[in-house]
């Protein structure tokens, strides 16, 4: 389980499903049974080993990685945002299984403590390891850096393209969705906010 060091105040994480459990047998007759109910041939040298293979993939997709969440105390004061923009990222559409794709941008006001920056794109990553919605995943991320890090504020926001729109339906390729989260200062005080979607390359 994800840890959180040197901020004992902080709660814990919301828990994702738990993959450690994943029954492969069970999971890889599944795939297979879909491929011959699409009139595949999974005997075949090319796709006898694919059901092994999608199950590993999304085995991998499925599972957040662990990680220390590392504050450190404001000892500067430091009283202004803290963004770290365009923060790749990947996750799985919960309607079709197809991914989606983009950039994050998170911000925060820092309180008592700060936060390391790669600490803000792990957590995008834990939350984005499940089958998700961009609107699900944009409030796990600013919720949970609201209760933990106890700032005066936080701003997320992801842009991404969906497959299950690209590729499949109206199959508009090149479209992004984009999704904002705002807690505290960022979200009550127009300066801040204004300032948090400027500097994030996105109007307010």
């Amino acid at each position: 389980m994800t840890t959180i060091a040197e901020a004992p105040e902080a709660t814990a994480l919301h828990a994702v499903p738990d993959t450690s459990a994943v029954d492969r047998p069970r999971a890889v007759r599944a795939v297979a049974e879909l491929l011959q109910a699409f009139g595949r041939d999974v005997s075949s040298p090319h796709l006898s080993a694919t059901p092994r293979r999608v199950v590993d993939a999304f085995e991998e997709l499925l599972t957040p990685v662990d990680f220390d969440l590392t504050t450190f105390p404001n000892d500067e004061g430091y009283d202004e945002l803290v963004l770290v923009k365009d923060i790749p990222f990947h996750s799985l559409c919960e309607h079709h299984l197809l991914p989606f794709r983009g950039v994050a941008h998170i911000a925060y006001l820092p309180g008592e403590r700060i936060l390391g920056l790669s600490k803000l794109a792990r957590v995008l990553e834990y939350f984005a390891r499940d089958l998700q919605v961009q609107e699900r995943l944009t409030i796990q991320v600013a919720d949970w850096l609201q209760e933990n890090l106890s700032p005066r504020g936080v701003g997320v926001v992801l842009e991404a393209e969906h497959m299950c729109m690209s590729l499949r339906g109206v199959q508009v390729a090149g479209t992004t969705t984009v999704t904002s989260a705002l807690h505290g200062t960022i979200r009550d005080d127009a300066r801040a906010r204004s300032e948090f979607f400027a500097l994030a390359g996105l109007r307010a």
